[in-house]
C-alpha cells in the first residue's frame, strides 16, 4: 500500500521546514550497484568457490531474487532503462555510446523522488546514453559525483542514494592488462582474500588451461574486492546511525564481463544478482518474507516505477514496468522481453524472452557469432588465448561453436543448463515453450514499434530534428509492420525464402530493402547463384545500408571485384555509421587481404571516429593473428 505520509513530507521540505524534523517517517533508500556480474559467481547463488560474505549476509537477512534480469547486456543500454523506466527500443537508446535525444517528458525517475521531499544522490556512474546528459543529470540528482553521499541532506530528510562499484567491471575481469589488474585488484586484497588460479571451476565454454585460469581468476578476485567495498559502505551507513531507517537494494547492471556473457543476448548476458534488504521498521513494506528467496520475475523496467510507487508518488504513464511493492497490484511479470544491440564497434540485434526457467533468443543477425569482434574484448588476454586455441584446434565443439555463426533462434533451459550449451529450439518436446515465447516476442516487438530495427544511420539523421521515440509512432514514416515481416525472415534458409527476399529488395521502403539484404546474408551460395544478376543490380541501391550489405554478400559468396570496391569506398565514408557497417562485414570474411590497404589508411587519420577506429584495430590485429599463429 502506498505510504500516506509522503505528501506531508514533501510539503514540509518545499516550504523549508524539513530541517526542523527530528523523526523520520519515510524510509531512506540505498542502491548498491556493481558492474558486469552474473549470479553464477556469487556465493549466495550457489557458487561455493566465490567469496562474497557481505552480499551473502545481505541476502540471508533480506530477499534474494533468482529471476532478476537486466533489460540489456551492456552498461549504457541497461542504465538507460534503469534511469528512465522506458525501454531502449522505444527511445532509440540501445546502441552503446550513441546519446540520441529523448522526449522532454521522459525524466530520470529520481526527479520524481525529489518532488516527494527526497534528497537524491548518485556516486557516480551515469552512462545514461542520451543527448544533453548533463542537463538530465542536474534535473535528476541533488548531487552526482564521486563524492556524492547522503550527508548533504537536511536533518530528518529521507534520501535516495546510489553507490556504483566499478571493481567488478570488465576492465578488471578481462580488458585491462594483467599488470593493471594486479595494481587495482590483486594488490588491494588482503592475502587471505586472494583467490588462487586453481580454486574454482571453469565454465565449460572455456578451455581449462593454466593460461585461461590465470585470466579467469580475475573474475573471482574482482568480485571479492567488490564485496569488501560494499562492506565498507554498509559500515558507513551504520556509523551514521542510518541502517535502521534504510531499505537496501543490491544488484549488478548486467551479466558477467567475460567473452560470451556481457554483450551477448542470452541468459549469461541478461540475468543479474538482486537482493532487497528491509530494516525491522519497514519490513511491512516488503511483499516478501525476510530471509527468503523469491522466483518473482523482475527486470530493470520495473525499478523506476517501483521506487516512485513505494515512496508515495504517482508513476508517469510512459513507465510500463510493474510496481513491485504495491499490495493492491496483483499483476506480475509472466514473461520478459529483453534486448541487445550494437556494442561499441560490434553490430548486432537480438530480442529475447524469458520466464526465468527458459530463455528464448531471436538472432536477427545470426551471421555474427556469439564472440563477435568488439575491440574492448579483443584487446584482452583471455580473448587472445581463446582465438589462439581456436586456430590450433585445441577447443572442443562447445568451445569452438561460440566463434561460429549463430542459429537464428535458440532456446535454453536455464535452470538445468546454466552455461547454455544445449539449444532446444528444434527439440519437439519444447515446441509449446518455443512457440509461446516466439509469439510473445513478436506481439511485444510489434506493439512497441521497435525503432532499433531502423539502421543507426537513419536514427542518427532523424535525431537531429526529432526523437526516435516519437518518430516510431508515425506509421506513415515508420512502416514497422512491413519492416518486421521482412526482418522475421532473417536467418531462415531455403529457396522460397530467398525468392521472397529478392522480391523485397525492390520494395519502395528503404528499411524493408535493408532487412531483405540482411536476410540474404545467411543464405547458401547455391541458393543465391540464380539471383546473382539481381544482387549485382542491388549494389547500386541508393540507400547505402542496402548497397553495403549486398556488397558484403556479393564479395563473400562470389568474390565480386565490384562489391570489393563498394565496400572499400564506403569504409572511407565520412558518415561513421556507414564506415563501421562496411568494416564490420569485412571482419567476418575469410579473405580480408584486399581490404588491408584501406583499413591501414583509415588508421592514419587522427580524427577517425572511435567506433570505426576500434573496428579497424580489430581488423588489423585479427590479420596479424592469422599470419603469426
Amino acid at each position: 500500500m502506498r505510504p500516506c505520509f509522503s505528501l506531508l513530507v514533501s510539503i514540509l521540505f518545499v516550504f523549508g521546514v524539513g530541517c526542523k524534523t527530528k523523526t523520520q517517517e519515510q524510509p531512506n533508500i540505498l542502491w548498491i550497484t556493481i558492474e558486469d556480474t552474473s549470479p553464477q559467481f556469487i556465493g549466495c547463488y550457489g557458487n561455493e568457490n566465490a567469496s562474497t560474505p557481505v552480499i551473502d549476509k545481505l541476502a540471508e537477512e533480506g530477499v534474494r531474487f533468482t529471476n532478476a534480469f537486466s533489460t540489456g547486456t551492456v552498461c549504457a543500454a541497461s542504465r538507460s532503462t534503469i534511469i528512465t523506466g522506458a525501454r531502449t527500443f522505444k527511445m532509440g537508446t540501445g546502441h552503446q555510446r550513441s546519446q540520441y535525444p529523448i522526449p522532454d517528458f521522459i525524466k530520470g525517475f529520481p526527479s520524481y523522488l525529489k518532488q516527494l521531499g527526497y534528497y537524491t544522490t548518485n556516486n557516480s556512474k551515469t552512462d545514461y546514453n542520451i543527448a544533453k546528459e548533463k542537463n538530465f543529470i542536474k534535473e535528476t540528482w541533488n548531487e552526482s559525483s564521486n563524492t556524492a553521499t547522503w550527508k548533504g541532506r537536511e536533518e530528518g530528510q529521507p534520501f535516495f542514494s546510489v553507490f556504483n562499484f566499478a571493481e567488478s567491471h570488465q576492465s578488471r575481469t578481462m580488458s585491462w592488462t594483467f599488470e593493471q589488474y594486479e595494481k587495482h585488484v590483486w594488490n588491494q586484497l588482503p592475502d587471505d582474500d586472494k583467490i588462487a588460479d586453481d580454486a574454482f571451476g571453469m565454465p565449460p565454454f572455456y578451455n581449462d588451461t593454466p593460461e585461461m585460469r590465470k585470466q579467469f581468476a580475475r573474475v573471482y578476485n574482482s568480485i571479492k574486492l567488490t564485496d569488501n567495498r560494499i562492506g565498507e559502505l554498509l559500515q558507513k551507513l551504520k556509523d551514521d546511525n542510518l541502517i535502521d531507517d534504510t531499505i537496501i537494494f543490491f544488484y549488478a547492471d548486467h551479466g558477467e564481463g567475460i567473452p560470451r556473457a556481457k554483450t551477448n543476448g542470452i541468459n549469461l548476458g541478461y540475468r543479474v544478482p538482486f537482493v532487497a534488504w528491509f530494516p525491522e521498521k519497514f519490513k511491512h513494506l516488503s511483499p516478501w518474507e525476510t530471509g527468503g528467496i523469491t522466483k518473482d520475475l523482475i527486470s530493470f523496467e520495473d525499478l523506476g516505477p517501483s521506487m516512485i510507487d513505494l515512496l508515495g508518488g504517482e508513476v508517469p504513464e510512459y513507465m510500463k514496468g510493474k510496481q513491485l511493492f504495491n499490495a493492491t497490484s496483483k499483476a506480475k511479470n509472466e514473461l520478459l522481453l529483453l534486448s541487445t544491440d550494437r556494442v561499441d564497434n560490434g553490430l548486432d540485434l537480438v530480442r529475447s524472452v524469458t520466464d526465468g526457467k527458459y530463455v528464448y533468443s531471436r538472432n536477427y543477425m545470426p551471421f555474427i557469432p556469439e564472440v563477435r569482434y568488439i575491440n574492448y574484448l579483443e584487446i584482452a588476454d583471455i580473448t587472445k588465448h581463446m582465438r589462439k586455441d581456436l586456430k590450433h584446434n585445441k577447443l572442443n565443439a562447445f568451445q569452438s561453436r561460440i566463434f561460429d555463426e549463430r542459429p537464428y533462434e535458440v532456446l535454453y533451459d536455464i535452470e538445468n543448463d546454466i552455461w547454455e550449451e544445449h539449444n532446444l529450439a528444434e527439440n519437439p518436446k519444447y515446441k509449446s515453450v518455443l512457440e509461446n515465447m516466439r509469439q510473445y516476442m513478436d506481439s511485444t516487438v510489434l506493439k512497441s514499434k521497435d525503432i532499433l530495427f531502423m539502421p543507426e544511420y537513419d536514427i542518427a539523421k532523424l535525431s537531429e530534428t526529432q526523437t526516435a521515440y516519437q518518430y516510431r509512432l508515425d506509421d506513415a514514416k515508420y512502416n514497422f509492420n512491413e519492416i518486421y515481416k521482412v526482418a522475421s525472415l532473417s536467418g531462415k534458409k531455403g529457396k522460397e525464402i530467398v525468392q521472397a527476399q529478392i522480391k523485397w529488395l525492390k520494395h519502395k521502403d528503404n528499411i524493408v530493402r535493408y532487412w531483405a539484404s540482411i536476410g540474404l546474408m545467411s543464405q547458401d551460395t547455391s541458393l543465391l547463384k540464380p539471383f546473382e544478376k539481381e544482387l549485382m543490380a542491388a549494389l547500386q541501391d541508393d540507400y547505402p545500408p542496402v548497397a553495403i550489405t549486398i556488397s558484403a554478400i556479393s564479395y563473400k559468396k562470389f568474390k565480386s571485384k565490384k562489391a570489393l570496391d563498394v565496400l572499400n569506398n564506403f569504409a572511407k565514408n565520412d558518415n561513421w555509421n556507414l564506415a563501421l557497417m562496411s568494416i564490420n562485414y569485412m571482419l567476418y570474411f575469410e579473405d580480408r587481404a584486399p581490404f588491408e590497404a584501406t583499413v591501414s589508411e583509415l588508421l592514419e587519420n587522427q580524427k577517425l571516429n572511435w567506433h570505426v577506429k576500434s573496428a579497424c584495430q580489430d581488423f588489423m590485429e585479427s590479420q596479424k593473428i592469422r599470419k603469426t599463429i
